[in-house]
């Protein structure tokens, strides 16, 4: 079978479609990178936003005009709390639930595990074929911060076996990656539903003492989860210098409202041990705007400790209500033109940051993990990728760099596009696309 696969949302969903495209591939079926001519078309749905849930109604209606004979199967979030509305969309086979997800692929193809057939990475195409391998390590949380919908749809923090991660990852350095990103929900979480603290750094320590992936990084964790004895991992350098670190708010009294189990003295804290004992460190954030009851007082010492924090990237929300969450009861709803303005306010300083951060390094030579070809001129192929301490880049080069990474020079940052202007360095491939280390 032609097999089409989509995804909106977090690095989860994202984990979870690629290891999708995997099994297809590996049970003789095409993953392909179009919608048109596809037998199946998989749609793995988002809804931590109205406008998430929107957009995964949108994709569901133009996947069924683009293959008007294909079967459409749908899961996610979305399809986990409005089963019934997505199955009345054109050309939906069938909807599956959140705890249906993994045994997705043998549902559809009624396929056992032994069928698997071994994978080269060239062999498989669209999600799959990526640079990065995103690899699910724990899914639901326990925290039920009161605006999110994603306890509700993803359920109680679960972890896989340490075993099976790894397995994963060696299954993926063989096949020719080089970086692999764990995600989860609640990734600081992870084993903490057998009742075991510390888990994350031991499976970390696996990965990276029994496996030869060339960078391992880590997705978003929540600041409770880490303690500063965490940090020690980046002794190793593969473990690239990223901390995504969701705050939500710089005000303490909406952090309550939010049942966010932070405040500003913890996480400054956690920001202070992280930069002494990871130098250069890209730290990122997510805050929510508008949030119920945020008053302009509290929405001043938001914007204040958001400036403290210099986060070399910010993802700025605005509030959106969600059925069957807590702040939907909650008074003092935020006028949408009010959230508006503080969003572009905070996105003003994200900018900012991002510049700030990225020209900390010109002049510097980085590892870049090149990911695609974006054009050419007679300077070279123009290409895309990232630095290990996740630093988009662009730079020219008389090849195709694609799933290699090489030193480069970072020459400048372009604000405008968001980015900095880099190098290769030829002669300083540290990965080639075949996955061996020159010699």
């Amino acid at each position: 079978m032609n097999v089409h696969l989509r995804m909106l949302g977090c690095r989860l969903n994202q984990a979870e479609i690629d290891a999708m495209a995997r099994q297809f591939t590996a049970l003789g079926h095409t993953v392909q990178p179009d919608a048109e001519g596809a037998d199946w078309l998989v749609v793995n749905t988002c809804a931590v936003t109205g406008e998430a849930a929107r957009k995964s109604r949108r994709l569901i209606r133009e996947l069924a005009r683009r293959s008007p004979t294909g079967e459409l199967h749908v899961t996610g979030c979305y399809a986990h709390l409005a089963a019934a509305e997505l199955s009345a969309l054109p050309q939906v086979t069938k909807v599956y639930d959140n705890q249906e997800k993994d045994t997705l692929v043998a549902e559809m193809t009624g396929a056992a595990p032994e069928d698997l057939e071994p994978l080269q990475r060239n062999s498989i195409s669209g999600y799959a074929a990526r640079t990065r391998a995103f690899v699910k390590a724990q899914d639901g949380c326990d925290n039920e911060c009161t605006f999110c919908i994603t306890t509700v749809a993803r359920g109680a923090s679960r972890s896989r076996p340490l075993r099976e991660i790894v397995a994963e990852i060696q299954q993926l350095v063989a096949i020719g990656y080089h970086e692999a990103v764990l995600t989860g929900v609640q990734l600081g979480s992870y084993g903490q539903d057998w009742g075991k603290r510390g888990a994350l750094t031991e499976l970390v320590r696996a990965i990276l003492r029994e496996t030869d992936i060339a960078r391992l990084r880590l997705s978003s964790l929540e600041p409770w989860d880490l303690d500063e004895a965490f940090f020690s991992l980046w002794e190793d350098e593969r473990l690239c210098r990223h901390l995504h670190l969701p705050l939500q708010s710089g005000c303490d009294a909406t952090l309550r409202r939010m049942r966010r189990r932070t405040n500003q003295r913890e996480f400054t804290s956690l920001l202070c041990a992280a930069r002494r004992q990871i130098p250069g460190v890209n730290i990122s954030s997510d805050v929510i705007v508008g949030f119920p009851g945020e008053t302009a007082a509290e929405f001043a010492i938001n914007e204040s400790f958001i400036r403290a924090c210099d986060f070399a990237s910010l993802h700025v929300f605005r509030y959106s209500r969600r059925e069957g969450t807590p702040a939907t009861r909650m008074k003092g709803q935020i006028p949408t033109a009010v959230a508006q303005e503080r969003a572009a306010r905070l996105q003003s300083i994200a900018a900012a940051g991002r510049a700030r951060y990225a020209e900390r390094f010109v002049g510097i030579e980085l590892p870049v993990l090149w990911e695609q070809v974006v054009g050419a001129s007679e300077q070279g192929y123009a290409q895309l990728g990232y630095t290990e301490n996740y630093i988009p880049v662009r730079g020219n080069h008389p090849r195709d760099l694609t799933n290699e990474i090489t030193m480069a020079r970072v020459l400048s940052h372009d604000a405008m596009a968001g980015r900095a202007i880099a190098q290769p360095l030829e002669s300083e491939t540290v990965f080639d696309s075949v996955g061996t280390r020159p010699a």
